[in-house]
Parts: C-alpha cells; sequence; structure tokens
C-alpha cells in the first residue's frame, strides 16, 4: 500500500446518504452524485477560513460555480488537515482526483459495526489472541472487586449476569443489604456486596428513591456496567450504536455502595461511610463519579492507605477553566474525551443542497418524507418563537453571540421546550459543540431533532434569506465509527484545570471516553455523557493493572496510566479540546493525556508515592502545617505544577524501574515557553543488582520577568526503544504573589 492509499484509508468518513442498504453496495451511474471524500493532506494555511476557501475553488472549478460548490461540500476538513466530503459525481470525482494538490479521492465507506465502541476504541480486543494485550493478561480482571460509590445498581440487568463465575473470594468482607425491592438474591457472584446510606437523606428524597441499594436514577448502574459488565450481545438505541455491550474488567466483581439520592445527591456524609465500609470490605478499587467531594479527604487519603486505587470523575463545568474538582494528589481525576463515533444525520434542503447535523433519530415513521417550512428564529427565546409562526415547521436556532453566556445544555433545553410548546414539527440547534447529543434521547418520541455548528446553522440561514419559500427535511439518522471521526478530543463540558483548592497539584491526571457511551440502565441502554462515564473507564484499566501487577501501589497504577497516556490521536496530530474556540488540548485539559490502556501495563518506569507521605499534604489542608507549597512541589507526582515562579525554583523526583533489569533512559525536556528547564542527572542507568530507584533534580528558571499566564511542556524518560515514560508540566511565571493570569 502506497502512501496516498493509506493515509486515504485512515481519513475515510462514514457520513449519512439517502440510500438503502441495497443501493449503497452497487455500482451507481456516473451521473449519480454520491459522497466522496477528498484528502488533501497538510494544511497549506494556519487560518481555517483560508483551508476552507481552497475547498471551495477546488470544487467550484470542477462544478462550474461557486454556488454549486457550496451546496456539494458537506464537511470541510480544515483543523487538523486539509481535506473535505462531498456530494459528487463519478467524473466529477475523477477531475478533482487529477489536482496536483489532492492525494486521493475516495468513495464514501459504510463500515460495520463490532460493538458499542468505547473499549474497543481503546484498545483493549475482547477477542484478541491469547495473553496478547492487557485483557487477556490480566484475564479479564477475574476476581479484581471494584466499589462503586454512586445511586445503587439494577442487579436484573443482563449486564450482571454471574454465568459462570465461581465462588465469591474468600477474602471479601462485605453483605448485601436487603430493602425496598431489593432482597438477598439481588446480590449474586458478579454484584457480590450492596450497601445503602440513608441515614441523613431526607424523607422527601427517600419517598423519590428506594430506600435499598437499588438504583432508581440509573447513573449507578450505567458506570457499573462500564466498569465490569458482561457481554451482552445486540445492544442498540433504537438501532444506533448497535453492538456488543460490555465493561472493561467484564470478569470482575462489583461491590455496590449507594451513597447517592434523588433529591439529596451525594453528601459528605454518606459517602464517607461507603468509603469506611469498602476498605473495611476489602475492595481492590473504588471508582466515584461523583462532584466534589467536600472537605473531608480524610476517607480517600485512608483508602489508599490501605492499597485501594481510588478513581473520581473530575467535573462537567467546562470548558471554563480552574473549575476541575477533586483533585487531592493521591486520587486519580478524569477529564472525559469523545470516542470515533458519529450520529450523521441529512438536511436536504429545498435548493437540493445537503448539509449534515447529529442526531439520534431512529424511528422512521416519526419523519416526515415530505419538506416543511423553514423557520429561522434566532435565539429561540419565548418571545422570538412566539412572533415566528413556528407552528408545523422546522425551526433553527443559531444565535453565536450568546453562546458564550449561556450554557449549550441550558440553551438548548429552553429552544427545545419553546419551539415543541409552539407546535414546532423540528428543530435545528446550533452550537459550538455537539457534546449535547445525549440531550436528545427520548426526544425523537416528541420530535425530530437535529445538532448543527454555527458554520452549517449559517449556510442554513443563508438559504433562508435568499428562498422565496425555504423548505428542509431530515433523513434517520446513521451511525458512523472510525478514523473519519475526529477523536478523540477532551469534551467541551470537561472541567479543567488548575485546581483552585491546590493550583500546585496539576489536574485533572488523564482522559477517557466519556460522551455517547452506551450502558446498562434498568432493563435498558442508553446513552450518557460525563467525567462520570470516563471515570469508570479509568477505574476499569486500573482494575487490570492491578490484576497484571497486584504487587503495585495506587500511586504506581496512577504514574503507569499517566506516563503512557496519548496526546495525540491516530494520526499524530495533537488532540484537540472542544473549547470556545476548539483548541489542542493542554495538560489542564486533559493531565497527561488520553488513556492508553495496553502501554499502562508496561510502563517501564514509574513514580511511586509512599502512602504516608500524603499525610503532610493532608495536614496542610487542615491547617496543621505550613510551609505546604513545599509539599505539593515535591511529592513525587507524575506530573509537576509551578503556579508561581518569580526566578528559580528547584524540584525532585524518584523514578523506579519496573521494566528490564538493565536499562538506560535518557531525559527529552520539552520546555514551558518563557522557561528554562534542566535535568540533573540527564541520563539514568539501572543495572543488575543495582538501585531500582533512582533520584533527580528539575531546575525551572524564568526566562522573563513577567505577571504571565500557564505555559506547558513536559518531561519524558526515553529508552530509545521500548519506553517513553512522559510527565506533563505546568509553569506561570508571576512577579507579585496573589495577583493571576490563568489565561
Amino acid at each position: 500500500m502506497d502512501l496516498r492509499t493509506g493515509l486515504c484509508c485512515a481519513l475515510l468518513l462514514v457520513a449519512l446518504l439517502p440510500l438503502s442498504a441495497n443501493a449503497s453496495s452497487k455500482r451507481l451511474s456516473a451521473s449519480k452524485s454520491q459522497l466522496y471524500i477528498v484528502y488533501m493532506g497538510d494544511k497549506k494555511h494556519d487560518d481555517p477560513s483560508m483551508v476552507t476557501a481552497s475547498h471551495h475553488d477546488a470544487l467550484t472549478s470542477v462544478l462550474g460555480s461557486k454556488d454549486e460548490a457550496l451546496k456539494s461540500i458537506v464537511y470541510s476538513y480544515k483543523h487538523g488537515f486539509s481535506g473535505f466530503a462531498a456530494m459528487l459525481t463519478e467524473s466529477q470525482a475523477e477531475a478533482l482526483a487529477k489536482f496536483p494538490e489532492v492525494i486521493t479521492v475516495k468513495r464514501n465507506t459504510f463500515h460495520k459495526l463490532h460493538t458499542t465502541r468505547s473499549w474497543d476504541f481503546l484498545g483493549l480486543d475482547y477477542q484478541a489472541p491469547q495473553q496478547s494485550g492487557l485483557l487477556q493478561k490480566a484475564k479479564y480482571g477475574e476476581d479484581v472487586i471494584i466499589g462503586v460509590v454512586d445511586t445503587g445498581i439494577w442487579p436484573e440487568s443482563r449486564s450482571f449476569n454471574d454465568r459462570g463465575y465461581g465462588p465469591v473470594p474468600a477474602r471479601w468482607k462485605g453483605k448485601c443489604q436487603t430493602g425496598e425491592q431489593f432482597n438477598a438474591t439481588s446480590c449474586n457472584r458478579k454484584i457480590i456486596g450492596a450497601r445503602s446510606y440513608h441515614r441523613g437523606i431526607s424523607a422527601e428524597s427517600l419517598k423519590s428513591d428506594y430506600n435499598s441499594p437499588r438504583d432508581i436514577n440509573g447513573h449507578g448502574t450505567h458506570v457499573a456496567s462500564t466498569i465490569a459488565g458482561v457481554e451482552v450481545q445486540g445492544v442498540s438505541v433504537g438501532g444506533l450504536a448497535s453492538g456488543v455491550a460490555r465493561g472493561g474488567a467484564p470478569r470482575a466483581r462489583l461491590a455496590i455502595y449507594k451513597a447517592c439520592w434523588e433529591g439529596d445527591g451525594c453528601p459528605d456524609a454518606t459517602v464517607l461511610a461507603a468509603i469506611d465500609h469498602a476498605i473495611h470490605d476489602g475492595v481492590d478499587v473504588l471508582s466515584l463519579s461523583l462532584g466534589g467531594f467536600g472537605p473531608e479527604y480524610s476517607g480517600t487519603l485512608h483508602a489508599v492507605q490501605r492499597g485501594i486505587s481510588l478513581v473520581f470523575s473530575g467535573g462537567n463545568n467546562g470548558p471554563v477553566p480552574q473549575t476541575v474538582t477533586n483533585a487531592v494528589p493521591w486520587v486519580t481525576t478524569v477529564a472525559a474525551s469523545t470516542i470515533d463515533r458519529a450520529f450523521p444525520t441529512l438536511i436536504s434542503l429545498g435548493n437540493n443542497e445537503k448539509l449534515v447535523g447529529q442526531s439520534l433519530m431512529h424511528n422512521a415513521s416519526l419523519i416526515s418524507k415530505d419538506f416543511k417550512d423553514l423557520v429561522y428564529a434566532r435565539s429561540c427565546n419565548a418571545e422570538l418563537v412566539a412572533s415566528s409562526n413556528v407552528t408545523g415547521k422546522i425551526v433553527l436556532c443559531s444565535a453565536p453571540a450568546q453562546a458564550k453566556s449561556r450554557p449549550p445544555a441550558i440553551a438548548f433545553q429552553d429552544a427545545l421546550n419553546h419551539t415543541f410548546m409552539a407546535g414546532a414539527k423540528g428543530l435545528i440547534f446550533a452550537q459550538y459543540t455537539t457534546n449535547l447529543i445525549d440531550d436528545l434521547a427520548g426526544i425523537e418520541r416528541i420530535m425530530p431533532v437535529v445538532l448543527v455548528d454555527f458554520e452549517i446553522a449559517q449556510r442554513l440561514i443563508s438559504y433562508f434569506d435568499t428562498a422565496g419559500s425555504p423548505v428542509v427535511k431530515f433523513s434517520p439518522t446513521m451511525t458512523v465509527v472510525g478514523d473519519g471521526v475526529l477523536s478523540p478530543r477532551v469534551a467541551s463540558f470537561s472541567s479543567r484545570g488548575p485546581s483552585l483548592a491546590f493550583p500546585g497539584i496539576l489536574k485533572p491526571d488523564i482522559t477517557a471516553p466519556g460522551v455517547s457511551i452506551l450502558a446498562a440502565r434498568r432493563d435498558s441502554y442508553v446513552f450518557y455523557s460525563g467525567t462520570s462515564m470516563a471515570c469508570p473507564h479509568v477505574s476499569a484499566v486500573t482494575a487490570l493493572i492491578k490484576s497484571v501487577h497486584p504487587d503495585w501501589s495506587p500511586a504506581m497504577i496512577k504514574s503507569a496510566i499517566v506516563t503512557t497516556a496519548s496526546v495525540t490521536d491516530r494520526f499524530g496530530m495533537p488532540i484537540q479540546a472542544d473549547a470556545v474556540p476548539r483548541k489542542l488540548a493542554d495538560p489542564f485539559d486533559f493531565g497527561g493525556g488520553h488513556i492508553n490502556p495496553d502501554r499502562a501495563a508496561d510502563p517501564g518506569l514509574v513514580y511511586n508515592v509512599d502512602a504516608k507521605e500524603y499525610n503532610n499534604f493532608f495536614n496542610c489542608t487542615v491547617g496543621l502545617l505550613d510551609g505546604c507549597d513545599s509539599y505539593q512541589l515535591n511529592l513525587n507526582l507524575p506530573s509537576i505544577a509551578v503556579p508561581n515562579l518569580k526566578n528559580q525554583v528547584t524540584t525532585w523526583r524518584t523514578i523506579t524501574n519496573v521494566g528490564p533489569v538493565e536499562a538506560t533512559y535518557r531525559a527529552i525536556v520539552e520546555a514551558p515557553a518563557g522557561v528554562a528547564v534542566s535535568v540533573e542527572p540527564s541520563v539514568i542507568s539501572f543495572t543488575a543488582g543495582g538501585s531500582r530507584s533512582v533520584t533527580f533534580k528539575l531546575t525551572f528558571t524564568a526566562k522573563q520577568r513577567v505577571q504571565g499566564g500557564y505555559t506547558f511542556g513536559s518531561l519524558t524518560w526515553s529508552d530509545q526503544s521500548t519506553h517513553s515514560v512522559k510527565i506533563p508540566i505546568a509553569i506561570r511565571t508571576v512577579i507579585q504573589d496573589f495577583v493571576a493570569d490563568t489565561s
């Protein structure tokens, strides 16, 4: 395969076509338009609008007019590389292929789905040859006990079937607490324990929930099945994302701790009670997909000192900086990112132009085959909708100027409520992010809704302004997976660093899939998004690593995950973060990067911490010690954050060899802008019979005296062959204390 063919195959975009399954497999006539992918390699311009303009120019030269080019183009690839998807005839595609700047032109391909995706996306192939990957080496998480502190469990879900399981591990000391609609048989050899914590919960909350470990909300069941659900065939949402649902550690055992309740949420008191019991019961990993866990960090610290790895979600208040929570150094804090799956939906205009949005419209019977009038109601507030005569029409809601002041999810819900109550028969909602796809769940039973970005919305507005009688119609949503979907991207809602509470601790630690994750809820399967969905992915990987390396401490496991993470996508392009606007991701978006499970099982080196060393840090948080900046700076973490570099700062780290006995590592420094970095020693060798741990010194020197913002870099220890051990660095230069700039 030559370079051009290989690149093209890697970039095949599976977008939606209004073709039947039979038609897509037939050779179409040369005059029939279909979707082609035109790949043009590296961008020639840094300005995305100029890249898009070059695509329009190429199409115009083939189609004969700018108007036809605008109607033809479906996607313009302008951020990571140059290319576009357009509706073309075979002869037009052949003409474009002859352009010197065009590398390949390929017909759009529909890929066969294999699973509900996130675990395959992470490389944990359930069907891999014996012992070939982490999942197999860990025996699928056999007998690792994972505690889930959440809203409880729906034990009848197929994801928790215990067929083929052996006896409950003898070391388990937990119990199956009975209660409302939850009896002793609700636990089994998969769900080996369940507790609920109702004391201190309001009477109103108890009335709206089950007074037992049973999960009325669905959140805890979704999390638990993502971590350790068994294989369930034929799962989908109305045919979308169809495949096999399974957890990341499908042979692990589950211990359920219901600390979160309808109405009252997750009080510190119940969470601490759950952690306390989990320590006693004998869990190996604790997964907590819940918000900033108050001031009571002692419970989590005790768990870590007992050898339990704790994994927390980082919060859903992004893309605003300084919103990350659960930022204590002894836990793993998780950001959320996308996977290589999308749900494209074709929007057909009355002028034959085809546009693509995202939706979950799987019920074709509710989607009109006829065109409907299009109305543009700007922000779709109550007044604008009332004055726009939307009854029986499809409404376009697009207000870019207001996006900065209103969270996308709130703006969407308001627009949906106003248009539906006014009698609209469809909604096209524009935002800077499509991380709202889960908000569409169930809405397709009310009316068709499609999400688009502001660029697509502007093309719809142009059509609305120029057409005498603008009309549009939708086609049913399709599922697409693979290289044509830009992924992973840090989700717009994912909370960002730096931590307000502990600016000297770089958070989040890692990012993992957390957008449109399909997992169990009651007796069905649904999409959820959030760092709550990313957290269980890291919890499962933590369990698998613990299975392979049972003698590793929580700090070693966390280090292995952080230092082997990916900062580039499948094409070698830097991972991006959905924000305003989309940008290259930095450590405050994703910590060490995107989790890479197989690499994490063999990191080569780890940054270990004796859990007792966290005591000084904890004592600082409760005011028992002074000099806390020094404790933060010199904790042996797999990251470095210096929020107050005035002239020069020195810190120390110790690396422990967990790879080949004899190895030599060389330091590779990517210095943050405006900062000089030195590493002593810069070459470290390990020999048989020698020490397995080596301490080195890092010195950071400000190259400019400014009151600046954060800049980012990294330190990588490389053995020049198998292992590359990378930690993120965040530095802020300051002149005066207490004057901040986090831009």
